[in-house]
């Protein structure tokens, strides 16, 4: 697994009992791409950060049939894009504020790609050679503020409306056979397949980056897949994506 610390991105290995920043050769390219090299030292994982160092957050909506239809939404040609304010950012264990005053507040959990090279105009062949890892993350949405604006920068936008999980799983092409699942106060409320998806990974880096040059620990979230709804305050929220690794990440909703 990556994950972040005050120094910056290191790969650590664990071997059931502690975790240890790793220097093996397999992943010396890797951990470069995102910015750090360590010697073996022992290290926690309670010091990490949240998944991110770049300079963007880009999501696609719309990138799952069911969650599509379930809105009442067609599904586009192409990726439909947005973005979210990296001071939406929230780490594990932290608490999702909703705002008062802006309606129905949706939960939707999604996986996370994580650039690890600069990236500009590349092609779907190309594009897995791009992505460093994955992780687990929910796109809060005040839903009606997102129908009544037209477009989504609020909705999306308000700060904690993006939980973050800490730890990053290294991308293999393997994770479009993954499982995502999401639980609210212990009952599972979304579960999908990474198969699903209208436009896989590649397809998804490859398209934007004919529009903007993406950056090494920029993210782009994926889309939810159907089974999206309200949460209020006191609802706990609970993510896991499953495939070559497993990430989870847990939030509390208050007011």
């Amino acid at each position: 697994m990556y994950y972040r610390d005050q120094d910056g991105w290191n790969y650590f290995a664990s071997n059931g009992k502690q975790w240890c920043k790793t220097g093996s050769k397999i992943f010396d390219e890797r951990v470069v791409a995102f910015g750090k090299q360590s010697a073996l030292t022992e290290s926690s994982p309670a010091q990490a950060l949240p998944a991110f160092s770049g300079s963007k957050i880009v999501c696609v909506g719309r990138n799952y049939r069911k969650h599509a239809a379930e809105l009442g939404n067609d599904v586009p040609d192409r990726p439909l894009w947005f973005s979210k304010p990296p001071s939406a950012i929230i780490g594990d264990g932290q608490q999702v504020v909703l705002p008062q005053g802006y309606g129905r507040i949706d939960y939707e959990g999604e996986l996370a790609l994580l650039i690890s090279r600069r990236a500009r105009n590349i092609s779907v062949d190309a594009a897995g050679d791009y992505i460093g890892g994955v992780t687990a993350c929910f796109d809060m949405t005040a839903r009606e503020l997102q129908k009544s604006d037209g477009q989504w920068t609020r909705a999306k936008g308000f700060d904690t409306f993006l939980p973050l999980a800490a730890l990053v799983a290294p991308f293999t092409p393997d994770w479009s056979r993954g499982i995502l699942e999401v639980w609210k106060n212990n009952v599972l409320v979304q579960k999908s397949p990474f198969s699903a998806m209208v436009f896989g990974f590649a397809e998804l880096v490859a398209d934007l980056s004919a529009c903007m040059t993406l950056e090494p620990g920029d993210l782009i979230l994926t889309g939810t897949p159907e089974g999206i709804g309200p949460v209020s305050p006191g609802d706990h929220l609970k993510i896991t994506i499953s495939g070559p690794a497993l990430i989870s990440l847990a939030v509390n909703c208050v007011a």
